[in-house]
Order: C-alpha cells, then structure tokens, then sequence
C-alpha cells in the first residue's frame, strides 16, 4: 500500500515539474499576417510569392564556396557562401529565384547577385549553402528547375 502510495505521489511531482519546467507542447498562437520586418532565420528570403512563377526552365546547377568566400561578386556585394545566393549568367542582379533539386524535389529560394557560372553546359551557380540545403554538395551538380518569383 504505502509503496502505491508513493508511485501515485512520485508520478504527480514528476507531472507538475514537467509543466514548468518543459516548454509548452501546444503550438503558439501565431499572427494571422507576418510583418515584413519580421525576423528571418539567416541566409533565407523573405518575399512574397507570386501565385505562378514568370518563367521556369530546367538546367544543370553546380556550386561555389570556401575559394570565392570574402570576395566580391559581379554586383559588388561580398561574397557570402553561407547566404541564399546564386550565378547566373543573364538574369538581372536582384532576381529572385526558387531552384528545385529534381532528384530529391528539394527546394530553396535564393537572389542572383553574381555571373556565372563559367563553364560550358551549366546555367546556375548557387551557394555552397543552398548546394547543401538542396542536397547536393557532396556530388558537386544537379539538375535543377528554376522557377523565376521576381525581377528587381
């Protein structure tokens, strides 16, 4: 009886210390509109997506990092492999670009801000980060689908 007893009083101690010590498990009530100004996780975009993209074609992507870290791009901005960023050799600076990884449907939407890539058969050089975020660093390229949102 008494070790009962204690079973009973341990599980309810251990049930009210869960529920402060643990983060709530119910989601947060969330703004029905999210400001523009809104804190975005880094190296993401925040735009708002047009219903259907301007235009969409297929390519091969390859990718560029640690050599062109720190330098600057065709734009004049400085290079950032970690960031939400692309080559590509006619779009306008500013674009903004969702690329579709077709081997694995991963996605990630980044801006244009250099020109590139420099060899013959790709269309698209993208940050060492969205190689990773598209799951293809390890290969070096992919074929992708580029769905243009946005024009500067």
């Amino acid at each position: 009886m008494k070790f009962k007893l204690f079973l009973i009083l341990q599980t309810v101690f251990l049930a009210i210390i869960c529920m402060f010590v643990m983060p709530s498990l119910r989601p947060a009530d969330k703004p029905a509109a999210m400001s523009a100004d809104a804190a975005q996780p880094s190296g993401t975009l925040a735009v708002a997506l047009p219903a259907k993209p301007l235009k969409v074609w297929d390519c091969i992507s390859s990718w560029y990092g640690a050599d062109f870290d720190g330098l600057p791009t065709a734009n004049g901005e400085t290079y950032d492999m970690n960031a939400a960023t692309a080559a590509h050799p006619t779009l306008p600076m500013g674009s903004v670009v969702r690329v579709i990884n077709l081997r694995n449907h991963r996605s990630a939407i980044v801006r244009i801000n250099d020109r590139g890539p420099y060899v013959e058969g790709r269309d698209l050089d993208v940050s060492y980060a969205v190689a990773r975020r598209l799951g293809f660093a390890q290969r070096g390229l992919s074929r992708v689908r580029i769905e243009l949102l946005e024009l500067p």
